[in-house]
């Protein structure tokens, strides 16, 4: 089978090199009270950047990349909506799945994203017959979380850098699935969603499938209440979640202050505004075009694929 390295040298700085050059002219101006070594800094860092985005870029070009309406039956444009009955009773089947299969293992995060870049690397490799190697490299800070304090993960398309901005917890398997998806080369964040779940249902590994299962009942929770923190709330507890599941998606539901949800949905509009530029449909592939993905995918009579029987619902 042909290998393509993406080498993603960026990934194995201390420090995000676009954090680096937006910081270091403030950071020296006010620890040296001058601007020229913070600009010269910042030249070093865009420098190294370019150089390894340029890098990376070349090496994709060999990327044989999956055609998701040949393989699945499904893409971006192409998705069947479900309606709220169906949500709730896929619901209802996910709850009941991932109680019964609880799993309480918590590996650290560098070990987690070994495992998990192994499954995906194997399972996109299964489709094109081509393995897409990277970096495993993540960080725990970028400036990105300030950025978009709603944001769950961060991935940079050029340099490969993903920074993981909270702590999940039975949801961070697929948050790493997700921004690694991008790092391989898949900018949209639909097929981010959907090759994150499938890999991760396919591993056979039950911390990963409860991973992902979890994710689909989290994101069809969110399809049916959006903003509404009561109405997800009431919902969520209608789940029947046992604690150590409950937990984690309270710490999602959708609560901030006045002062970081005014933040938020400015910041929102605009995150969706270039989702749609960039031929998507906005924040709601996220959840509705996700989950509408996978009914999709298990319906369509087109698809090439088969749904890894882990994650399948029908």
């Amino acid at each position: 089978m042909e290998t393509i390295r993406i080498p993603n040298e960026a990934t194995y700085s201390p420090i995000a090199l676009t954090d680096l050059a937006i910081a270091a002219p403030l950071l020296s101006r006010v620890l040296l009270g001058a601007t020229l070594p913070g600009f010269l800094l910042q030249t070093a860092a865009m420098a190294v950047y370019a150089g390894s985005s340029i890098q990376d870029w070349t090496a994709r070009l060999g990327v044989r990349r999956i055609d998701f309406l040949r393989e699945f039956g499904a893409d971006v444009d192409h998705l069947e909506p479900m309606s709220p009955q169906v949500r709730e009773a896929e619901m209802t089947v996910l709850a009941e799945r991932v109680n019964d299969g609880y799993v309480a293992d918590r590996p650290a995060l560098e070990e987690l994203t070994q495992i998990v870049d192994r499954h995906l690397t194997d399972y996109i490799a299964g489709i094109t017959e081509q393995r897409v190697e990277t970096s495993t490299e993540v960080r725990t800070f970028s400036l990105a979380g300030f950025v978009f304090p709603f944001a769950l993960g961060a991935a940079d398309i050029f340099s490969g850098d993903v920074a993981i901005l909270q702590d999940t917890g039975v949801f961070q398997p697929h948050v790493v699935a997700h921004e690694f998806v991008h790092r391989k080369g898949y900018y949209r964040e639909l097929d981010a969603q959907a090759l994150a779940y499938l890999s991760m249902t396919a591993s056979n590994d039950d911390l990963l499938v409860q991973s992902a299962l979890c994710e689909r009942l989290h994101r069809n929770l969110r399809a049916l209440t959006g903003e509404d923190e009561a109405l997800y709330l009431e919902k969520l507890e209608g789940l029947g979640l046992r604690a150590e599941l409950n937990e984690p998606f309270e710490q999602l539901r959708p609560a901030l202050d006045p002062m970081g949800r005014a933040v938020a949905d400015v910041m929102r509009g605009l995150y969706d505004a270039r989702m749609r530029i960039t031929g998507q449909n906005g924040l709601s592939d996220y959840d509705v075009g996700f989950t509408n993905f996978l009914f999709t995918f298990e319906t369509s009579r087109t698809a090439r694929q088969r749904p890894p029987e882990r994650g399948a619902l029908r």
